[in-house]
Protein backbone atom coordinates (compact mmCIF):
# COMPACT_ATOMS: atom_id res chain seq x y z
CA UNK A 1 0.00 0.00 0.00
CA UNK A 2 1.13 3.55 -0.80
CA UNK A 3 0.79 5.83 2.21
CA UNK A 4 -0.80 9.04 0.93
CA UNK A 5 -2.04 12.42 2.17
CA UNK A 6 -4.03 15.18 0.48
CA UNK A 7 -3.21 18.86 1.10
CA UNK A 8 -5.75 21.29 -0.37
CA UNK A 9 -7.60 24.25 1.14
CA UNK A 10 -10.88 23.37 -0.60
CA UNK A 11 -12.88 20.63 1.08
CA UNK A 12 -14.75 19.76 -2.12
CA UNK A 13 -11.44 19.25 -3.93
CA UNK A 14 -10.11 17.02 -1.17
CA UNK A 15 -13.31 14.99 -1.20
CA UNK A 16 -13.22 14.63 -4.98
CA UNK A 17 -9.65 13.28 -4.94
CA UNK A 18 -10.38 11.06 -1.96
CA UNK A 19 -13.44 9.51 -3.63
CA UNK A 20 -11.56 8.91 -6.89
CA UNK A 21 -8.69 7.26 -5.02
CA UNK A 22 -11.08 4.98 -3.16
CA UNK A 23 -12.81 4.00 -6.38
CA UNK A 24 -9.90 3.65 -8.81
CA UNK A 25 -6.68 3.23 -6.82
CA UNK A 26 -7.01 0.30 -4.37
CA UNK A 27 -3.29 0.32 -3.53
CA UNK A 28 -3.53 3.85 -2.06
CA UNK A 29 -3.84 4.13 1.73
CA UNK A 30 -5.13 7.59 2.64
CA UNK A 31 -3.45 8.62 5.90
CA UNK A 32 -4.97 12.07 6.32
CA UNK A 33 -5.91 15.48 4.90
CA UNK A 34 -4.84 19.07 5.52
CA UNK A 35 -6.29 22.41 4.41
CA UNK A 36 -3.17 24.54 4.04
CA UNK A 37 0.58 24.93 4.24
CA UNK A 38 0.93 24.98 8.04
CA UNK A 39 -1.39 22.04 8.63
CA UNK A 40 0.14 20.26 5.66
CA UNK A 41 3.63 20.48 7.13
CA UNK A 42 2.34 19.09 10.42
CA UNK A 43 0.53 16.26 8.61
CA UNK A 44 3.62 15.27 6.61
CA UNK A 45 5.77 15.26 9.74
CA UNK A 46 3.26 13.14 11.60
CA UNK A 47 2.26 10.63 8.92
CA UNK A 48 5.49 10.36 6.88
CA UNK A 49 3.63 9.71 3.60
CA UNK A 50 5.14 8.21 0.47
CA UNK A 51 2.93 10.27 -1.84
CA UNK A 52 1.40 13.73 -1.40
CA UNK A 53 -1.40 15.24 -3.48
CA UNK A 54 -0.52 18.91 -3.13
CA UNK A 55 -2.59 21.92 -4.16
CA UNK A 56 -0.62 24.74 -5.78
CA UNK A 57 -2.61 27.73 -4.49
CA UNK A 58 -3.86 27.76 -0.89
CA UNK A 59 -5.09 30.46 1.46
CA UNK A 60 -1.95 30.51 3.63
CA UNK A 61 0.59 30.00 0.85
CA UNK A 62 1.46 27.74 -2.07
CA UNK A 63 2.44 24.14 -2.45
CA UNK A 64 5.82 25.46 -3.54
CA UNK A 65 6.29 27.39 -0.29
CA UNK A 66 5.42 24.21 1.62
CA UNK A 67 8.18 22.33 -0.18
CA UNK A 68 10.67 25.11 0.59
CA UNK A 69 10.16 24.49 4.30
CA UNK A 70 10.97 20.78 4.19
CA UNK A 71 14.61 19.85 4.78
CA UNK A 72 14.52 16.19 3.77
CA UNK A 73 12.12 14.73 1.23
CA UNK A 74 10.89 11.21 1.91
CA UNK A 75 7.88 11.47 -0.41
CA UNK A 76 6.88 12.19 -3.99
CA UNK A 77 4.32 14.77 -5.08
CA UNK A 78 1.45 14.94 -7.52
CA UNK A 79 0.40 18.59 -7.74
CA UNK A 80 -3.26 19.53 -8.18
CA UNK A 81 -4.21 22.88 -9.66
CA UNK A 82 -6.76 24.87 -11.56
CA UNK A 83 -4.92 25.83 -14.72
CA UNK A 84 -2.07 28.19 -13.91
CA UNK A 85 0.18 28.49 -16.93
CA UNK A 86 3.34 29.42 -15.07
CA UNK A 87 2.85 26.88 -12.28
CA UNK A 88 2.15 24.07 -14.74
CA UNK A 89 5.15 25.07 -16.84
CA UNK A 90 7.47 25.06 -13.81
CA UNK A 91 6.17 21.64 -12.76
CA UNK A 92 6.66 20.17 -16.24
CA UNK A 93 10.18 21.59 -16.57
CA UNK A 94 11.01 19.86 -13.29
CA UNK A 95 9.75 16.45 -14.52
CA UNK A 96 7.13 16.35 -11.78
CA UNK A 97 3.50 15.33 -12.12
CA UNK A 98 0.32 17.38 -11.89
CA UNK A 99 -3.44 17.04 -12.26
CA UNK A 100 -5.76 19.79 -13.43
CA UNK A 101 -8.95 20.41 -11.46
CA UNK A 102 -11.54 19.03 -11.73
CA UNK A 103 -9.48 15.86 -11.62
CA UNK A 104 -10.15 13.38 -14.40
CA UNK A 105 -10.24 9.73 -13.21
CA UNK A 106 -8.07 8.48 -16.07
CA UNK A 107 -5.47 11.18 -15.43
CA UNK A 108 -5.43 10.25 -11.75
CA UNK A 109 -4.95 6.56 -12.53
CA UNK A 110 -2.11 7.39 -14.94
CA UNK A 111 -0.41 9.70 -12.42
CA UNK A 112 -0.48 7.01 -9.71
CA UNK A 113 0.85 4.48 -12.23
CA UNK A 114 3.73 6.84 -13.10
CA UNK A 115 4.52 7.18 -9.40
CA UNK A 116 5.15 3.42 -9.31
CA UNK A 117 7.41 3.33 -12.38
CA UNK A 118 10.99 2.22 -11.59
CA UNK A 119 13.57 4.96 -11.83
CA UNK A 120 11.07 7.82 -11.64
CA UNK A 121 12.42 10.67 -9.51
CA UNK A 122 15.65 8.89 -8.54
CA UNK A 123 16.56 11.88 -6.41
CA UNK A 124 13.36 13.78 -5.73
CA UNK A 125 15.27 16.62 -4.04
CA UNK A 126 16.90 17.51 -7.37
CA UNK A 127 13.49 17.77 -9.02
CA UNK A 128 12.14 19.94 -6.21
CA UNK A 129 15.25 22.16 -6.24
CA UNK A 130 14.82 22.81 -9.97
CA UNK A 131 11.09 23.42 -9.49
CA UNK A 132 11.64 26.01 -6.77
CA UNK A 133 14.38 27.73 -8.77
CA UNK A 134 12.17 27.95 -11.86
CA UNK A 135 9.21 29.23 -9.82
CA UNK A 136 11.36 32.08 -8.53
CA UNK A 137 12.41 32.91 -12.10
CA UNK A 138 8.90 32.87 -13.57
CA UNK A 139 9.52 35.64 -16.10
CA UNK A 140 13.23 35.05 -16.60
CA UNK A 141 14.42 33.87 -20.04
CA UNK A 142 16.71 31.25 -18.49
CA UNK A 143 15.17 28.01 -17.25
CA UNK A 144 16.37 24.61 -16.15
CA UNK A 145 14.82 21.37 -17.32
CA UNK A 146 15.02 17.95 -15.65
CA UNK A 147 15.38 14.88 -17.86
CA UNK A 148 14.96 11.70 -15.80
CA UNK A 149 16.15 8.50 -17.42
CA UNK A 150 16.08 5.02 -15.87
CA UNK A 151 19.48 5.36 -14.21
CA UNK A 152 20.22 9.08 -14.08
CA UNK A 153 18.72 12.53 -13.51
CA UNK A 154 20.01 15.20 -15.92
CA UNK A 155 19.57 18.88 -15.02
CA UNK A 156 20.11 21.13 -18.03
CA UNK A 157 19.93 24.80 -18.84
CA UNK A 158 17.34 25.15 -21.60
CA UNK A 159 19.71 27.35 -23.60
CA UNK A 160 22.25 24.47 -23.69
CA UNK A 161 19.84 22.26 -25.65
CA UNK A 162 20.74 22.51 -29.34
CA UNK A 163 17.96 20.38 -30.85
CA UNK A 164 15.56 17.52 -30.23
CA UNK A 165 14.96 14.71 -32.69
CA UNK A 166 12.02 12.32 -32.83
CA UNK A 167 12.84 8.62 -32.61
CA UNK A 168 9.23 7.40 -32.96
CA UNK A 169 7.93 7.37 -29.36
CA UNK A 170 11.27 8.62 -28.00
CA UNK A 171 13.06 11.96 -28.22
CA UNK A 172 16.81 12.45 -28.46
CA UNK A 173 18.21 15.65 -26.96
CA UNK A 174 21.43 17.02 -28.44
CA UNK A 175 23.26 19.17 -25.90
CA UNK A 176 26.33 21.40 -26.13
CA UNK A 177 29.60 19.46 -25.75
CA UNK A 178 28.12 16.80 -28.06
CA UNK A 179 26.09 15.05 -25.33
CA UNK A 180 22.99 12.98 -26.19
CA UNK A 181 20.07 12.06 -23.93
CA UNK A 182 17.19 9.85 -25.07
CA UNK A 183 13.82 10.31 -23.34
CA UNK A 184 10.77 8.05 -23.44
CA UNK A 185 8.45 10.88 -24.49
CA UNK A 186 7.31 12.12 -27.87
CA UNK A 187 8.73 15.17 -29.60
CA UNK A 188 5.30 16.83 -29.44
CA UNK A 189 5.44 16.89 -25.64
CA UNK A 190 8.75 18.75 -25.69
CA UNK A 191 7.56 21.05 -28.48
CA UNK A 192 4.69 22.19 -26.23
CA UNK A 193 7.11 22.81 -23.38
CA UNK A 194 9.94 24.57 -25.25
CA UNK A 195 8.31 26.59 -28.05
CA UNK A 196 8.25 29.87 -26.14
CA UNK A 197 11.98 29.55 -25.38
CA UNK A 198 13.09 30.10 -29.00
CA UNK A 199 12.51 26.52 -30.08
CA UNK A 200 10.73 25.72 -33.35
CA UNK A 201 9.49 22.52 -34.96
CA UNK A 202 11.08 22.87 -38.40
CA UNK A 203 10.37 19.33 -39.57
CA UNK A 204 8.16 16.48 -38.39
CA UNK A 205 11.22 14.91 -36.74
CA UNK A 206 13.15 17.99 -35.58
CA UNK A 207 12.71 20.67 -32.93
CA UNK A 208 15.57 23.18 -32.89
CA UNK A 209 16.83 25.93 -30.62
CA UNK A 210 16.89 28.95 -32.92
CA UNK A 211 19.72 30.48 -30.91
CA UNK A 212 21.93 27.60 -32.05
CA UNK A 213 21.25 28.09 -35.78
CA UNK A 214 24.44 28.94 -37.70
CA UNK A 215 22.90 29.28 -41.17
CA UNK A 216 19.74 28.53 -43.14
CA UNK A 217 19.90 27.23 -46.70
CA UNK A 218 16.51 28.19 -48.14
CA UNK A 219 16.46 26.42 -51.52
CA UNK A 220 14.98 23.06 -52.48
CA UNK A 221 15.83 20.54 -49.82
CA UNK A 222 16.42 23.43 -47.40
CA UNK A 223 18.27 22.77 -44.19
CA UNK A 224 19.77 24.37 -41.11
CA UNK A 225 23.34 24.09 -39.90
CA UNK A 226 23.40 23.98 -36.12
CA UNK A 227 26.13 25.04 -33.69
CA UNK A 228 27.21 21.41 -33.26
CA UNK A 229 27.87 21.19 -37.01
CA UNK A 230 24.86 18.97 -37.72
CA UNK A 231 22.45 19.68 -40.58
CA UNK A 232 18.73 19.59 -39.91
CA UNK A 233 16.15 19.37 -42.73
CA UNK A 234 13.44 22.06 -42.98
CA UNK A 235 10.02 21.19 -44.39
CA UNK A 236 8.76 23.45 -47.21
CA UNK A 237 5.75 24.63 -45.24
CA UNK A 238 7.97 25.82 -42.36
CA UNK A 239 10.49 27.85 -44.39
CA UNK A 240 8.69 31.22 -44.40
CA UNK A 241 7.86 31.06 -40.69
CA UNK A 242 11.42 30.02 -39.88
CA UNK A 243 12.90 32.88 -41.90
CA UNK A 244 10.65 35.40 -40.12
CA UNK A 245 11.57 34.08 -36.69
CA UNK A 246 15.28 34.09 -37.43
CA UNK A 247 15.08 37.73 -38.51
CA UNK A 248 13.57 38.65 -35.12
CA UNK A 249 16.32 37.06 -33.03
Amino acid sequence: MIKTVIIDDQENSRNAIKNLLLKYCPDIELMGEADGVKNGLDLIAKKQPQLVFLDVQMIDGTGFSLLEQIKEYSFKVIFTTAFDRYAVQAIRFSALDYLLKPVDPDELINAVARYKEPGINLNIKLNFDVLLENVKKTNAPSKKIVLSTVDKVHILKVEDVIRCESLENYTQFSIINDARIVMAKTLKEYEELLTEYFFMRVHKSHLVNLNHVVNFIKGDGGYLTMSDGKQVPVSDRKKDELFERLQKL
